[in-house]
């Protein structure tokens, strides 16, 4: 069963960093349970805000970007997270978001040992913090799409790892920062193909932590439907921490 959250007077602010990597099936979810939200298109040029605690919550989605380029908006975004975690205004962080978040808190980001791409599988920490965000769930089948990793901040604890990618998920209190992208839909999955084969060009042959877009659609009905469920977890405890 899902921890139930408490409707909250103010909405959360969804940073969007690129035009196809929209909210998806976080702010489905979040419709769907009464959460209001407001999608700041950071990629159209708006504004980071200075503070976060006009917002009951904060999201960070992905992008093809790295936490490391000197783009005039990474700072603005590295400051609004250290606001919010000095305001406990709860923070999430879906791929290069997860890593926004490390490194604001003074983790590496670096590159990953392999490229990821597609499903992959996933399994959750044997601890009270990964039971607490994921309940009974131990493995699970999440989605993909990055060359960079971050490192765990300190006090961060690790819920979720892969064997590809060590880090997929940590929590700092009411935090959760992720590299994978519980987010995702189908018709994300389809946008994002059509960079696959620029985005693999100088892999040579594959490595078995890339799927073809073939593959992920071949399984996307049962992988996405199993993914679901971590969605609906993870997501559900994230809103127990919304400032009302």
């Amino acid at each position: 069963m899902e921890p139930l959250a408490k409707p909250q007077a103010k909405p959360i602010a969804i940073l969007q960093f690129s035009p196809t990597v929209e909210p998806g099936y976080f702010a489905e979810y979040l419709d769907a349970h009464g959460h209001r939200h407001t999608v700041l298109r950071i990629d159209q040029g708006e504004a980071v805000p200075a503070a976060s605690t006009a917002f009951a919550g904060i999201g960070l989605l992905g992008g093809p970007m790295s936490a490391n380029d000197a783009l005039p908006w990474v700072a603005p975004v590295l400051d609004l997270i250290r606001d919010a975690l000095s305001h406990e205004v709860p923070v999430i962080g879906h791929c290069l978001g997860g890593q926004l978040m490390a490194k604001a808190l003074g983790a590496a980001v670096t590159r990953n040992p392999v490229r990821e791409i597609g499903w992959g599988a996933l399994r959750a920490e044997d601890s009270p913090a990964a039971r607490s965000w994921l309940g009974d769930i131990s493995e699970v089948r999440a989605y993909q799409w990055h060359n960079e990793t971050f490192a765990l901040p300190q006090g961060a604890q690790r819920v979720l790892t892969g064997d590809y990618c060590t880090n997929q998920a940590f929590v700092l209190g009411p935090h959760l920062g992720m590299q994978c992208h519980v987010e995702i839909t189908p018709a994300m999955i389809d946008a994002w193909s059509a960079d696959w084969f620029a985005d693999v060009a100088r892999l040579g042959p594959l490595p078995p932590s890339v799927q073809t877009p073939d593959a992920m659609r071949a399984e996307l009905a049962s992988s996405l439907a199993e993914m679901r469920q971590v969605s609906d977890r993870l997501y559900a405890t994230w809103c127990l921490g919304l400032r009302h």
